[in-house]
């Protein structure tokens, strides 16, 4: 049984939809970060970076349990675990490697600040919202031109795409035109339809 500690944002459904999608048995535990329990000394122990998703898997890789943080690492750990949603051939392998580290590296951080200087920060800065607001938009242009050619970022449905799509989510925060991006809005609603991403979607309650 995974236990999986997590709250509802782009970092925590992936970790949801992941376990929705390979069919894995789990627990969901709200780790709610609106009122900072995610600076709980016992959550602590198992994300020391005081960040979610977080998981407890019982049945580790030697069957000892094992804690894992970071959502990458989480998505990562299931598709080997399961051997779903990652290619067993080193090539496609490694191209859903190098989309997976374009969210980590590029979308997650550069959209999570467009986040905060367009709808969080306590004051109005208009360079930070014009910098990060002009990434997230090149960003998003990367993803749509990918998907002009492949169905999904990596050629077949992956944790790329699981990875990206709950930050995607969040275009209208972004003042995203989805007429400006028609293959990233094909992908967009693709994945939103399926069964499993509406589950993990509605995780946490």
């Amino acid at each position: 049984m995974i236990d999986l500690y997590t709250f509802g944002t782009p970092n925590g459904v992936k970790a949801s939809i992941m376990l929705e999608e390979v069919g894995l048995p789990y627990r969901a535990h709200t780790v709610n970060i609106l009122e900072d329990e995610q600076f709980d000394p016992e959550f602590l122990k198992i994300s020391p970076n005081n960040k979610i998703p977080a998981i407890v898997d019982s049945d580790g890789p030697d069957g000892e349990p094992i804690s894992l943080f970071e959502s990458g690492a989480i998505l990562l750990y299931l598709a080997d675990k399961t051997g779903q949603l990652i290619p067993a051939d080193a090539r496609g392998r490694w191209r859903v490697m190098e989309w997976l580290m374009f969210q980590m590296g590029g979308v997650g951080p550069m959209f999570g600040q467009a986040n905060h200087f367009r709808r969080f920060a306590k004051e109005e800065v208009p360079y930070a919202i014009e910098r990060y607001t002009t990434e997230a938009h090149r960003l998003y242009g990367v993803m749509d031109r990918r998907l002009a050619e492949y169905d999904f970022l990596a050629g077949d449905y992956s944790i790329a795409d699981i990875a990206c799509f709950g930050w995607v989510g969040r275009w209208e925060w972004h003042g995203i035109d989805w007429a400006d991006l028609p293959n990233l809005h094909r992908w967009f609603e693709t994945i939103g339809a399926r069964p499993a991403v509406q589950r993990g979607l509605r995780v946490p309650q």
